[in-house]
């Protein structure tokens, strides 16, 4: 389990990105880049981290199911992700 601050650290991020999404999207139309270094940092959408939905964890990330490759592995085996079996051949 990742640490509580960095899962809220990443939350205040994401926030941050949702509040300036409008503003920046209008910088970028105007190609005002001087408007767009005087924002936050944390407004760049490429700050914000995919984490694991169940444990938080950053590294192994599946976009697909939204969780890590060891959490993935854990649910496949207990029949908790449809569609998803163990591969036999």
């Amino acid at each position: 389990m990742a640490k509580k601050s960095w899962l809220e650290r990443n939350k205040k991020k994401m926030e941050t990105v949702k509040k300036f999404a409008a503003q920046r999207a209008e910088l970028k139309a105007k190609r005002d880049y001087a408007g767009l270094a005087k924002l936050p940092r944390n407004a760049s959408p490429t700050r914000v981290v995919n984490r694991c939905a169940i444990s938080g964890r950053r590294r192994g990330f599946l976009r697909k199911f939204g969780c890590s490759r060891l959490t993935f592995r854990e649910l496949a085996l207990n029949g908790l992700i449809p569609g998803v079996t163990k591969a036999s051949w």
